[in-house]
């Protein structure tokens, strides 16, 4: 018997946003990488997100040790979308504290 030896694809797509998914669940790169930095196993990933797989998570996270630099780019680049959305989302909503208040009152009423 032989062991016939392969190359794998890893299992990341990129969706219609630009942001890179694992397997086929709808989990970003991101949120598996973070969690593994974090210290969690990839069976405790799998178990905070159920809908990966234990072979997709262990996959990506060796192709994130072959590639740090390249997804730590990426991962960067995400984080500062991230933050310009916020900082969007912050200038065009009032002021959520004046918000609490008013409801704060109406319902003490």
């Amino acid at each position: 018997m032989s062991l016939v030896l392969e190359r794998e694809i890893p299992p990341l797509r990129e969706d219609e946003t630009g942001a890179i998914r694992v397997g086929n669940s709808r989990v970003l790169l991101e949120t598996v990488i973070r969690a593994f930095q974090d210290g969690a196993s990839p069976e405790s990933i799998v178990h905070r997100y159920s809908t990966l797989s234990l072979s997709d998570v262990y996959n990506t996270i060796g192709y994130y040790l072959r590639h740090q630099a390249a997804v730590e780019t990426y991962l960067n680049q995400r984080e500062q979308l991230a933050q310009s959305v916020q900082q969007r989302l912050s200038s065009i909503q009032p002021d959520l504290g004046l918000i609490r208040n008013r409801l704060l009152s109406q319902q003490n009423q």
